[in-house]
């Protein structure tokens, strides 16, 4: 028996244009961006459809791809298609969310639209991201533990920020993403680099994130997060914080508050999803990298995209 699994990417797939094929064919695609803009206050569908410079930046990021997201999964749940088990990653564990029933569409805006803020205000400058290609993950967590221990280069100029760094995604067994102050990311992307990896990529972000720097942010969001009710789990979803599934839906309060600070465990997630059966993975929402990510891990399995609505329609006459 078929197990499926759906998945919601994070930020940084987000494009104008993203969805608006749903919102013109489907009115269950439409309210959901409705919804999103009364969450929001302004419009979402502005900000996802017509060219603009805030869409990348995460305050306004974080929602438009939730909403992006969900507008896509009303027209699948439209179309009779259900999943057995759900995560997303990062921002897309609120698509998960959504998905196993725990939060309403209206309260996971209300929450993302804060938690986006929270981020973009904890660390407006001097802090970085880079992905790591190609090595072990314990040996780019070993360098980031030597490099933090080690502290700044005596010359380095003067930060407000605490010296961090750490490791922010397993995403695959050849992509860890680390996070942290700019100076403590760039002296362990270039040891990681001497100590094997293929390469190690900047990132464009707009701060430190999943990194102890966030702590704040998370302390925030966990005080919006006692304003709106978690609903009975219906389908089963994985964390990010355990890459674990959920089962007490008092449980998500506290995860999600840890995971704006936490390292993102999306590799070990889609090993328990593989070991435990899941055969199938439907991606809903822009781009198609955690798909990609799957790949890497079995590429005998199943996998699907869902971002455009070609690609549904695909999907239902296959």
């Amino acid at each position: 028996m078929s197990k499926r699994v759906f998945m919601f990417p994070g930020q940084g797939s987000q494009y104008i244009g993203m969805a608006k094929d749903f919102y013109d064919a489907y009115p269950e695609s439409k309210e959901v961006f409705e919804k999103a803009s009364a969450a929001a206050g302004f419009s979402v569908e502005q900000l996802c459809f017509e060219e603009n410079e805030k869409l990348n930046i995460t305050e306004y990021t974080q929602i438009c791809m939730l909403a992006a997201e969900a507008a896509i999964y009303a027209a699948v749940v439209k179309e009779g298609i259900t999943c057995d088990v759900t995560a997303g990653l990062s921002l897309g564990e609120y698509g998960a969310l959504i998905a196993s029933g725990a939060l309403t569409m209206e309260d996971a805006f209300k929450v993302v639209r804060k938690r986006g803020m929270f981020m973009q205000a904890a660390v407006p400058e001097g802090g970085a991201m880079a992905a790591i290609l190609n090595l072990d993950p314990s040996v780019v967590a070993d360098v980031c533990k030597e490099v933090q221990e080690a502290g700044p280069a005596a010359d380095a100029k003067a930060y407000t920020l605490p010296y961090v760094v750490s490791v922010a995604n397993y995403n695959s067994p050849v992509q860890i993403v680390i996070t942290g102050r700019e100076d403590a990311v760039k002296k362990a992307s270039d040891l990681c680099v001497e100590r094997g990896a293929r390469r190690a990529v900047p990132l464009k972000v707009s701060g430190p994130f999943h990194s102890a720097l966030l702590e704040g942010a998370g302390k925030q969001l966990g005080e919006v997060l006692e304003t709106v009710t978690v609903n009975d789990i219906k389908v089963p979803y994985l964390a990010n914080v355990n890459a674990d599934y959920v089962t007490d839906s008092a449980q998500v309060k506290p995860l999600l508050t840890a995971q704006v600070s936490s390292s993102v465990r999306w590799q070990q997630t889609l090993e328990r999803l593989l070991a435990d059966g899941a055969d199938e993975f439907v991606e809903i929402g822009p781009g198609s990298t955690l798909t990609g990510f799957v790949k890497k891990l079995n590429k005998d399995v199943k996998t699907v995209n869902i971002e455009k609505l070609e690609d549904l329609k695909a999907y239902l006459e296959a």
